[in-house]
């Protein structure tokens, strides 16, 4: 569900300064002895186990946000917190981690392995989800400490599992590997659906001792299963320690993570303040304060930036604007429409699980076919279709009935936010990768993916204050629906701004393509009458 298939970027290594070069066809093509793509030679079950290790990391950071969504009022009931603002940090603190960190993350694997901080982040993950558990018997702000803890452990797994599955595939392999991955998104998510409140019905903390129990599998079959990383050329020799600190960018990745935490921290801690705390808004000011000091690092400053801003153009900004537009309002629709089920509508956990089942068959099929088709429909033409689907899912879910018939709004509404995902994803990669120059593009699913999961986070956070704002208090069941109406019609206002995005991004490639098709033919009349 948050990820999609990623085939369509061409380049292999994740934020690789020195792509190795192609063949026309695109494969990735090196020397004999300089790479050799390791698992192309692995026997059938040898396979296998190294793909559903790789994409475990998606199917751990799904299962993570899902195994809370149903399950959260049962988690704070048992800590005495009940207030909506409160408990939104354990889906928004999980978000938050995982969008600031993810391209740490891949700077991280790019300097000291990408198969060492893959294990690392499944280490972190398995520690902090027992701290989550055994946070029951301390109190609550150790509980959301804990899951935002969580968030870090997928931050390091998911972007060196791309970098992983690149580095140990050529072309062909790599695009069923990018596939399994995608698939893998829409089965973690249905396997904490379910499985959350399974545990919850025995006692919640097992949600994420079970969760625990399961990623120290992964930590050490992730060891023997994945192989060593062949070196690549610049890093052959041994850099210093000072050479090490500055391809790090420790000065901008810090700025930049110091803005992300603070603005995310601001929109959602006034879920619990309100505004009229001083600190709530000191935190907003400082956040653009930071945000300006990372934009000076890396034009100015940094030898290798963690964000080469110089190469964002309009195109990239589009593309931007358009999935945080999206993923954004897929936060709010899935968090709130949950809260309107189990809150006014009086479904259980077990019966949503149901309901969302659809995603399961909907996310692996379309991750399948999207990953066949990217390469020969335009990427706008995905986008705009995308949100186009975004649009009508938070449409529908806007103007459900709350004791409506599942097989209408419900249903439709789920299977139409499964194209939207799986094909928002590929679409904003290969439009990155193809506006930016050669040398960036193995850093562009880190991006993207940052954009992703930091856009859920922040989402939640709007829609929080908008629901404060209008819930009159929520003390009835009639202001409650109040509130989150008003925020799945914030989410279709989200969604029709993506649209009108992504058809000025249409109109200006298709302009694009009929300049250089023009040109093209200007070009072949003037070599043929000479």
């Amino acid at each position: 569900m948050t990820t999609s298939s990623l085939e369509g970027q061409e380049t292999v290594p994740h934020h690789s300064n020195i792509p190795p070069s192609r063949h026309g066809d695109g494969s990735a093509q090196t020397t004999k002895d300089e790479y050799a793509y390791i698992a192309d030679g692995y026997r059938l079950i040898r396979r296998i186990i190294f793909i559903m290790t790789v994409c475990s990391s998606m199917f751990t950071n799904q299962l993570g946000l899902c195994n809370t969504l149903t399950t959260l009022q049962i988690v704070g009931e048992s800590f005495g917190v009940t207030e909506p603002g409160n408990l939104s940090w354990t889906i928004s603190g999980y978000g938050l981690s995982l969008g600031t960190f993810v391209l740490i993350g891949g700077r991280l694997g790019d300097e000291f392995g990408n198969k060492a901080i893959f294990v690392v982040g499944m280490g972190w993950l398995s520690l902090t989800s027992m701290m989550a558990g055994v946070s029951v018997y301390s109190s609550y702000p150790v509980y959301i400490l804990a899951r935002v803890l969580q968030g870090l452990g997928p931050a390091l797994t998911v972007p060196n599992a791309l970098a992983i599955m690149g580095k140990c595939f050529s072309q062909g392999p790599r695009n069923m590997g990018f596939a399994c991955f995608a698939a893998s998104a829409p089965v973690g998510a249905m396997a904490g659906l379910l499985f959350g409140p399974l545990f919850a019905m025995a006692w919640w903390p097992w949600i994420y001792w079970s969760q625990a129990l399961g990623v120290a599998f992964l930590f050490v079959l992730a060891i023997v299963a994945i192989p060593d990383m062949p070196v690549e050329g610049e890093q052959k020799y041994r850099r210093t320690i000072r050479e090490t600190l500055d391809r790090l960018d420790l000065l901008g990745g810090a700025s930049g993570v110091t803005a992300l935490v603070l603005f995310n921290f601001a929109w959602n801690q006034s879920l619990v303040t309100t505004w009229d705390e001083p600190y709530v808004y000191v935190c907003l000011i400082l956040s653009f304060l930071f945000l300006v000091a990372f934009f000076y690092i890396e034009l100015r400053l940094a030898h290798y930036p963690i964000l080469p801003v110089a190469v964002l153009t309009s195109d990239i900004a589009f593309v931007f604007g358009c999935t945080a537009a999206g993923w954004s309002t897929f936060g709010i629709w899935l968090f709130y429409v949950i809260q309107i089920c189990l809150n006014i509508g009086g479904q259980t956990p077990i019966q949503l699980a149901a309901w969302l089942s659809p995603i399961l068959v909907t996310g692996i099929s379309t991750a399948l076919v999207v990953g066949k088709t990217i390469n020969k429909v335009p990427a706008s033409s995905i986008m705009l279709f995308s949100m186009l689907c975004y649009f009508l899912t938070s449409l529908l879910m806007a103007l459900r009935p709350v004791h409506s018939t599942y097989w209408t709004y419900f249903f439709f509404a789920t299977i139409i936010a499964t194209f939207a995902m799986d094909s928002s994803l590929p679409a904003a990669t290969i439009i990155f990768s193809n506006t930016v120059p050669r040398q960036y593009q193995g850093m562009g699913s880190s991006v993207i993916m940052t954009i992703v999961v930091y856009s859920i986070s922040l989402g939640l956070g709007f829609a929080g204050t908008i629901e404060l704002q209008i819930n009159n208090g929520g003390q009835t069941k009639a202001d409650l629906l109040h509130g989150y109406r008003g925020t799945l019609w914030f989410s279709v206002g989200l969604t029709a701004f993506g649209t009108i995005l992504a058809v000025i991004f249409l109109l200006k490639d298709h302009r694009r393509r009929r300049s250089a098709k023009n040109q093209k033919e200007a070009e072949k009349t003037d070599s043929t009458e000479a």
